[in-house]
């Protein structure tokens, strides 16, 4: 099937049902995923979808309805209920569809050597990782090793003449252990997600690190409560950088619930702090070359130097503020409305290691782990349970478990004061190492 010529003769067809303007989404995919546990094969599940999501406008009122049946008459179906209800709904000047302004070419979407592996080559990499992470004899069970991939097209059209798609893949594995001593049980994981199998890390780095994260937790302390540095590692970074993507989203401030929402142009953070949102990243794991509805996607400074520089917006809610829509458009599936969501978001490396970063710590926490919600978008409070190791003239002393750190969003932003050059551009959202000035730690 020609999904190209399908998806402009549905935009037709919903014009010809009543529609003043349409959009038509469609994906056509494949996934499959193994999971290997104690060297034996527990599942392999492989599954082909498609479907396609229709956004309708009439009079001003928007309407979205979507099928995974491409038959005529089920698509058909769809389209005449997206119109009958899109009469229904309230009128809004701001109910538009972007122009077609072409395209940003991005690099490394697509690696057709992920389906020519075969499937024993990617059970064996599964029982290879497992068997390599239960070396250590600190470990002594398995909570599996998993192996997935994905491919997919992606087609968009709308009413503007806009007719765009793109293909991408994209592969990861992973294992997960458990190490015991005594009464103890610590659990660890590690994983790698890359768009081409040829950039998967080595088996042995990830087994390493995924026992590593289990072991190191053994025999935790517990400190008392005080104000003490905190380091954050990237795979915790995810505890701040949730709170200022819900901060920068732009319908979000039209609405008043972001912390940022009266900043733009001031100082907000540590001069060492730059964030960066990149569509166009070249085999990002969110690079593509439109967004969820076809608007170019571009590489955009968010934070310069601690100033605040832009917000993202898709095409609605740029029409409300005033603005350009900055290729922000987010969507799930064919099963959803645009929304607005970053691509490759992270904060730029600075010039220490993590090493030297521990070692001109006198006193704090190496954050490991990190329960709850993060930054609150909407206030900049900070809290969470916490986990890690704890620094004592610049060196590793012990684990610590069962601690909370909180903190303020600004202040928190203004005491960054070393920043690691480990940044991992294969991660979607990441920081390098960095630390926090000072923190409360609560303990006993």
């Amino acid at each position: 099937m020609n999904y190209k010529d399908l998806t402009s003769q549905l935009v037709k067809k919903c014009l010809r049902r009543g529609a003043d303007a349409a959009e038509v989404y469609l994906e056509n995919g494949r996934n499959l995923s193994i999971e290997v546990r104690n060297q034996d094969i527990e599942t392999v599940k492989e599954s082909a979808a498609h479907g396609v999501g229709f956004r309708v406008f009439v009079g001003g009122k928007m309407a979205f309805s979507s099928s995974n049946d491409l038959s005529e008459r089920s698509l058909d179906d769809t389209i005449a209920r997206a119109v009958s209800f899109a009469r229904c709904t309230t009128a809004d000047e701001n109910n538009v569809l972007p122009e077609d302004i072409g395209f940003t070419e991005v690099e490394g979407m697509y690696d057709d050597e992920i389906a020519r592996r075969t499937m024993n080559e990617k059970i064996e990499l599964l029982k290879e990782l497992e068997k390599s992470a239960m070396q250590d004899r600190r470990i002594k069970k398995s909570d599996g090793a998993r192996y997935g991939e994905g491919e997919a097209d992606v087609y968009l059209a709308n009413s503007h003449g806009l007719e765009k798609k793109y293909r991408e893949s994209r592969c990861y594995f992973g294992v997960s252990v458990v190490a015991e001593k005594g009464e103890q049980k610590s659990s660890g994981g590690e994983y790698c997600s890359r768009r081409f199998w040829g950039d998967l890390k080595p088996v042995d780095e990830v087994a390493a690190k995924a026992a590593e994260s289990a072991y190191e937790m053994l025999d935790p302390r517990m400190v008392k409560t005080q104000k003490a540095a905190v380091i954050f590692e990237p795979d915790v970074a995810y505890a701040i950088l949730g709170g200022i993507l819900g901060a920068i989203n732009g319908e979000r401030v039209l609405q008043g619930a972001s912390f940022l929402r009266d900043k733009m142009g001031q100082k907000i953070g540590s001069s060492l702090l730059t964030f960066i949102d990149d569509g166009t990243l070249a085999r990002g794991l969110a690079s593509s070359p439109f967004d969820g509805e076809g608007v170019p996607t571009q590489k955009q400074v968010i934070i310069e130097q601690g100033v605040l520089k832009g917000f993202i917006y898709n095409t609605m809610a740029a029409r409300r503020a005033g603005v350009s829509s900055t290729g922000n458009a987010s969507r799930g599936d064919f099963t959803s409305l645009p929304g607005i969501g970053a691509h490759n978001f992270y904060m730029t490396a600075g010039p220490d290691t993590p090493q030297e970063i521990i070692r001109s710590t006198k006193k704090g926490l190496l954050l490991k782990g990190v329960t709850g919600y993060g930054i609150n978008a909407v206030n900049g409070h900070f809290s969470g349970g916490a986990s890690g190791m704890w620094i004592e003239n610049g060196r590793i002393s012990f684990p610590v478990r069962g601690l909370t750190i909180a903190g303020n969003a600004f202040d928190m932003l203004n005491d960054i004061d070393m920043v690691a050059n480990d940044l991992d551009l294969f991660r979607t959202r990441t920081t390098p190492t960095f630390r926090i000035r000072e923190m409360l730690v609560g303990g006993e």
